[in-house]
């Protein structure tokens, strides 16, 4: 059976955000705590589960989209890989939630750089892509853009989360420059730029996570979203003609 789901335009993605916040007690930590969680169940799933010792490298800008890659980065510690993260901004300069997702990975003595002139990108069997989420405003310039190079540039599959960054989530369009990932994992729903033509070369596979949104705040949108997570809180999508799909096996 397949299941046709809506796709979110940015500005009702931001709506979600503020009335999870406001109307349903969630806080920031909590949303973060679910998104990094499941990017690192699927970052388990791409390395066949085979973590211990394995290199992972998360990229990780200083806003909510690389709080949840630094989340991701603690499981993934903790599950046994040897993770390293580059950050787009001395530490110092994170703050909020990110910033205390980033004294958490401290504490525990991640291998931790930030981005300067003349740097490059370690080795490893994964790249997390955790640079810019749907907040992105124009093509990424300076630290951002220069790891979104890097990243290109590496061997190793990259795996974003909600966006490939780089990617406008509106248009669909590839600004310069634009991750080329592997698989992205989209958060909640899928967002309109991620089903559209031109993204699915920088998109990759496309999955979709549970980040705990009622049901009842998609009715308040207007949208028919059926439970898509009863199996599994990360589930692989198809699309087709900018329609996203969830394949959902007959029960034997």
């Amino acid at each position: 059976m397949r299941i046709p789901l809506p796709a979110l335009t940015v500005e009702q993605m931001r709506e979600v955000d503020l009335r999870l916040l406001q109307d349903y007690a969630f806080d920031r930590l909590q949303l973060m705590e679910n998104a990094g969680r499941n990017l690192a169940i699927l970052a388990a799933r791409m390395l066949d589960h085979d973590l211990d010792g394995r290199p992972v490298v998360v990229l990780a800008g200083r806003g909510h989209n690389g709080g949840g890659g630094l989340v991701a980065a603690r499981h993934l510690m903790n599950w046994g890989a040897w993770v390293q993260v580059l950050l787009t901004h001395e530490p110092d300069r994170f703050a909020g939630a990110p910033g205390h997702q980033l004294a958490i990975l401290e504490a525990m003595g991640v291998a931790l750089a930030w981005a300067e002139e003349g740097w490059e990108l370690p080795p490893g069997d994964l790249v997390i892509d955790a640079i810019v989420g749907y907040g992105l405003s124009g093509p990424p310039r300076g630290a951002p853009g220069e790891m979104i190079r890097l990243a290109n540039s590496s061997p190793a599959p990259v795996l974003s989360l909600d966006a490939p960054s780089g990617l406008d989530l509106g248009t669909g369009s590839c600004l310069e420059p634009c991750i080329q990932a592997a698989a992205t994992l989209a958060l909640a729903l899928p967002k309109v730029g991620l089903v559209r033509g031109p993204a699915q070369r920088a998109v990759g596979r496309l999955y979709l996570a549970d980040i705990g949104v009622p049901p009842d705040l998609y009715t308040f949108l207007g949208l028919d979203v059926p439970p898509l997570f009863a199996r599994d809180t990360v589930v692989p999508l198809t699309v087709e003609a900018n329609q996203a799909w969830l394949v959902v096996e007959a029960p034997t």
